[in-house]
C-alpha cells in the first residue's frame, strides 16, 4: 500500500539526534552500522534523508502495522546502494499525524547487507 499522505512526510531530526548521533546511548550502535555498511554519516546524511523522503512518497510497498495510539504504524523494507558499493535493507517505521503529516518515528531499526 501507500504511505498516506506520503508526499508530505518528515524526518525532524531523527537521523542527526538518534539513528546518526555516534553520542547517542542507543542510536550510536546504528550510526556504527551505517557508516559501516553504507558509508552514511552525520556529514552526508543527505544521502539517506533523500532516500528516505523519496521513498515515502513513491513506494507502494508499505504494510500497516495497527494504531500506536498516537496514529496508525507503518513499516516498509527497502534497498539503498551508496558510494561505499554496499547495499543494505532498512526498516523504518513511520506514523500517520492527525496534523495531515507523515511524521517518522521508530527510523531505521534494522540494517543488513
Amino acid at each position: 500500500m501507500k504511505l498516506p499522505k506520503g508526499e508530505r512526510s518528515e524526518l525532524g531530526t531523527k537521523l542527526e539526534d538518534y539513528s546518526l548521533n555516534p553520542f547517542h546511548p542507543q542510536g550510536q550502535h546504528k550510526a556504527r552500522v551505517f557508516e559501516s555498511v553504507l558509508g552514511i554519516t552525520l556529514a552526508n546524511k543527505s544521502v539517506l534523508k533523500q532516500a528516505l523522503l523519496a521513498t515515502a512518497m513513491t513506494s507502494d510497498q508499505f504494510v500497516s502495522t495497527g494504531n500506536n495510539g498516537f496514529g496508525e504504524t507503518f513499516t516498509l523494507r527497502f534497498t539503498l546502494a551508496t558510494e561505499k558499493g554496499s547495499a543494505a535493507v532498512l526498516s523504518a517505521g513511520d506514523r500517520s499525524q492527525q496534523r495531515g503529516l507523515s511524521k517518522t518515528d521508530n527510523l531505521l531499526y534494522t540494517v543488513t547487507r
